[in-house]
Order: C-alpha cells, then structure tokens, then sequence
C-alpha cells in the first residue's frame, strides 16, 4: 500500500511538472487528467480535483488530448488553444510530453544528479538497462561512451576500517573523495565517467585507446595478433598502479583495483566490469592488500577460479600469443610436459641437445614472461596449451569456441 501510494504521489507531482511546462512554452491552458477524467494538475489552480466532463463546456471549444503514463499511473494531458492564437499540432505536444517527462522523471525525481549518474553506470555495468536507454541517459548526463573504455574497479572494505556510527555517510565520503582523487589523477574535466556502486567499490569507465593512456604505454605492449580484447592492457595497468599509490597517499586507507579487459562497443563495458571483479575477487583472496590485480596476473588462481569459459580460452591464447610464430618453442613445450618436465629425456625425444633446450625454455619465458622451470608458471602453461587445444582448430591466437 505504501509503495501504491508513492507511486501516485510521483504521478501527481509529474502532472503539475507537466502543465505548468507545457503551459509556460505554449501559452495555453493545461490540464492533466487522471484514468477518471479528474484533473490532477492544471495551468489554472480552479480547475485541480474537478471533473473533465463536468468543466469541458467552460474552458474551450478546441484541445488536444495526449495520452500520459508513468509507472502503473495513467491518464491524459489536454492542451487547450493557444492563447495568443498560434495553431498548436498534436505532435508538438506529444513530444514535449515525452520530453518533460523525461526531463522529470530523469532528473527531478532524483536527489541530485550524482544519484542518478551512479545508478545509470551500475545498470549499465550489470546489463539492467537497454540499448535505446543508455544512449538517452548518457547524454543526458554528459558522459561521453565514445572512446574504447575498460573498467577499473578501486574496492576498499572501508566498513572495516570505520566506527559503526554514521558509517553510511562516512562510506559516501570516502566515494567522493576517491572519485575526487580519481578525477584529479586523471586530469579528467569532470567525474562523469566515475561512479560509487556499493558495496565499497567505485568504477572508472576509462578510456583505453592509445591516445588517452599515451604516458603509460610503451612500443611492444600488445604481442602481435593479440585479440584486441587485450589491447592496451599493460598501459592501463601501469596507470592503475599509479593511480593505487595516488590514492594511498590522498585518502590514506588501504585500497585494492581490478583492471577489466576493453570489449568492443557499449555492451562490452559490462564484459569488462565483469572481468575486473572477478580479478578483485581472486586477487583479494590469494595476495596482501593495496595491490592491482588484472586476469592475466592471477597465475593458476585465474584458470580455476574464473568460471567462464570464453574468458579462460581468452586467457590462455593472450599468455600463449608471443608464441604465435614460434612453432619449434610450441612443439618444445609440448615434449617438455609430455616427458613430465624432465630436461634430458625431453632433449632425447626432440634430438636436440641440454643446451639447444635449456636455450628454447629461456626464450619461452622471454617472450611469455612464465618459466617453464617454475611450478606455478609451467601449470599456467600448460593449462594454456590444453585450453587452447580442446577450443579451436583455428590457428593459434584465433580462439574459436565450440
């Protein structure tokens, strides 16, 4: 009943949005009317709780009726004739309904913008919201989805680290100062494209591209034919590293940042939010605090704690792709595993000598940054290659799953 009730309220309070707006742009009388035909809101105060029906004949000869909903609430909004004799079209007033409307139920239903802006970012980021919605909202709160963006995820458990008194106002403090330093670290013109979700955590939707991560990003970053999934991830991570120490030094708490993967159009922010938390999750779990954990950094942790499969076969061609065009170090790894890591009967089986294979398990590491000598590493790479085996008949890099 209470949630009925606020629902009406809402409508009413839209309706003398709506007629004092549209009465003010068009010079001419308004009135809304509820599914009973009972004005609820008018540009005229005298006319409010009475009858349509009743005071139709006293108010004008000629209106235009324009359906109105909102919510489960329906009713209509009758424009009478212009008062200064302008001819007023139908479509004239429906669109500046749906605009008022949206204008209303957008922005003035809402304490403050940052609520709103917080709120479109989280659906966006667990997929609740439409196509046609998010490009409506984000223009209307200015937040420009154009460039290529990647999600960082800065989480802080900071209910752990406060008195239980007023801790929701000292959380929504620590957000604000954390996107305040965020936007300043940045040197972003406004903290649009940041927002708090609960929780502890506060998202970055930052933008990827080259251009906008040019001090962090070096020449040979992106192994060639890398899926361009991972484009630019070891820039994004040196500037999310930067930005944890930034943040240490300003708030002073202890701090942890999940860096996602860049996915291709709006959709893909989603896929990206995803990734990040779920190298928040892991990293959290297995490494100390005031760290940036990325997918491609877990080791092992990520092939049996990510559940995804796309995002492990992902995984495994992205750690295997400097050796996209290294066919005799692929076939070493192979008889490497195969003779149960043993250098000399791995030379014997290959007809090659110690130091011939001692040469091609150092370029392995070179290029991968994994030692097939070391336990965790040599797992991860042999995950990788079973991965990529069992996924695709395509070529290396190309993962096509089945």
């Amino acid at each position: 009943m209470k949630a009925l009730l606020n629902t009406i309220t809402q409508f009413e309070q839209l309706a003398t949005i709506i007629a004092q707006r549209i009465a003010r742009l068009l010079c001419a009388e308004v009135l809304v009317l509820d599914r009973q035909a009972c004005v609820i809101a008018s540009s005229n105060p005298k006319l409010i709780k009475s009858s349509f029906n009743h005071i139709y004949p006293n108010i004008a000869v000629n209106y235009l009726r324009v359906p109105l909903s909102f919510n489960t609430q329906v009713g209509e909004v009758i424009v009478c004739q212009s008062q200064n004799g302008e001819v007023i079209s139908s479509r004239l007033v429906q669109e500046l309904v749906e605009l008022v409307i949206n204008q209303t139920t957008v922005i003035d239903t809402l304490v403050n913008q940052h609520q709103l802006k917080d709120k479109f970012i989280f659906d966006l980021l667990h997929g609740l919201i439409d196509d046609i919605n998010v490009t409506r909202y984000s223009k209307l709160l200015g937040i420009d989805l154009t460039p290529p963006r990647a999600v960082i995820l800065i989480n802080n458990d900071i209910s752990q680290q406060l008195q239980q008194e007023n801790i929701e106002t000292e959380i929504r403090q620590w957000a604000n100062r954390t996107i305040c330093s965020v936007v300043n670290f940045f040197h972003l013109p406004n903290d649009t494209i940041c927002a708090y979700l609960g929780d502890g955590e506060v998202a970055v939707l930052k933008a990827s591209d080259t251009k906008n991560l040019g001090i962090w990003a070096n020449n040979g970053d992106v192994p060639e034919q890398c899926s361009c999934s991972w484009a630019n991830l070891t820039a994004l991570k040196r500037a999310a590293r930067a930005l944890l120490a930034y943040l240490q030094e300003e708030t002073g708490l202890s701090v942890n940042i999940g860096i996602g993967r860049y996915h291709p159009q709006i959709r893909g922010l989603a896929q990206s939010y995803q990734d990040a938390r779920a190298a928040l999750s892991l990293g959290c779990r297995i490494a100390p605090c005031n760290q940036v954990h990325c997918l491609d950094g877990l080791g092992i942790a990520a092939f049996v704690g990510i559940g995804d499969e796309r995002t492990k076969i992902e995984l495994a061609a992205y750690l295997l792709s400097p050796l996209n065009h290294e066919p005799d170090l692929l076939a070493t790894l192979d008889a490497f595993f195969a003779e149960d890591c043993c250098p000399s009967s791995t030379a014997h089986r290959l007809c090659i000598h110690r130091n011939t294979l001692s040469y091609r398990l150092d370029k392995v590491n070179l290029l991968t940054g994994l030692d097939p000598h070391h336990f965790d590493d040599a797992v991860q790479i042999r995950l990788a290659l079973l991965l990529r085996k069992l996924s695709t008949s395509d070529p290396i890099g190309t993962p096509h799953v089945q």
